[in-house]
């Protein structure tokens, strides 16, 4: 039976809202995280000089959370560039080894798989341009590297980000349900968890939207187009699948292709508005 591993934090700057580093028992990987307006100030971190995976999350556009996966093995070069090229992120964890037994295959292999996970849990946009293919690495490596990830997997949400986690399935309700429709076919359901508002699979969303649309919304709607989370069938667009939004409102103004009050517009089977229900309770 496996000991459980106890998770280790120190702020570097006194401060949560600062740089820390994070360690698990008995694992030579290391974490730190850096808001970007401390990258200059890391530049002397030794986690920073040799190579190791590293990710950069911010926000894009259209206000949603976005990832952006890399490795190098010259880490603060590599941050350095992306502190001039890339506008959209405002921290970065990064992942070394403390034993320095990372090589370049290595960050490769983990930088794949953690490119697929991420894509494959659809919470944040992924904002690689491409997958780079997978390096050939030796059976013993490649479970070295699986027991990696797992521990990343582990710090990842502890630092604050969810984006490797898959959506918890809800158990539904038939009284938890609640219900929203308008014009141009839209017609939905959806439910309030713990952590957004969750659109159920196989509603229908309105098409096409009304002029005055936000535009970050509709950016938001043609991503999830692209992703193939919404698709056009006959003539109408349905969701493929569960899909956690950050708040009711920014749901029901998805669904119906206009500014929404997801308070008002969402309701029960017995009419009364999302609003009612949490005075309620």
């Amino acid at each position: 039976m496996k000991t459980p591993k106890s998770i280790k934090l120190y702020l570097m700057d006194g401060t949560s809202d600062g740089r820390l580093t994070c360690e698990l028992s008995n694992w030579s990987g290391k974490a730190i995280k850096i808001p970007r307006v401390l990258l200059k100030e890391s530049n002397d971190r030794p986690e920073l000089k040799g190579t190791g995976v590293y990710f950069l999350f911010g926000k894009d556009d259209d206000d949603s959370n976005s990832i952006y996966i890399g490795e190098s093995e010259e880490i603060y070069t590599r941050l350095t560039k992306h502190d001039l090229g890339k506008d959209f992120w405002n921290e970065v964890l990064v992942f070394t080894s403390k034993d320095e037994n990372l090589n370049k295959a290595h960050i490769r292999y983990l930088e794949h798989r953690l490119i697929q996970i991420a894509i494959y849990t659809k919470r944040y946009n992924v904002v690689n341009i491409q997958n780079p293919r997978i390096p050939i690495i030796s059976e013993a490596d490649q479970a070295e590297m699986e027991e990696f990830i797992r521990n990343i997997l582990m710090i990842v949400p502890v630092l604050g980000h969810k984006v490797f986690d898959e959506i918890v399935k809800v158990k539904v309700e038939n009284k938890d349900i609640l219900y929203l429709s308008g014009p141009r076919g839209a017609n939905a359901k959806g439910i309030v968890t713990s952590e957004g508002f969750v659109v159920l699979k196989d509603s229908f969303f309105s098409s096409p939207v009304v002029n005055s649309f936000k535009q970050s919304h509709n950016k938001f709607r043609e991503r999830l187009i692209t992703d193939e989370v919404l698709e056009l069938k006959n003539n109408s667009l349905i969701i493929t699948q569960d899909y956690l939004f950050t708040s009711a409102s920014t749901a029901a103004s998805l669904v119906l292709g206009r500014t929404a009050n997801g308070l008002a517009e969402w309701k029960s089977k017995d009419g009364l508005t999302l609003k009612e229900l949490e005075d309620k309770d």
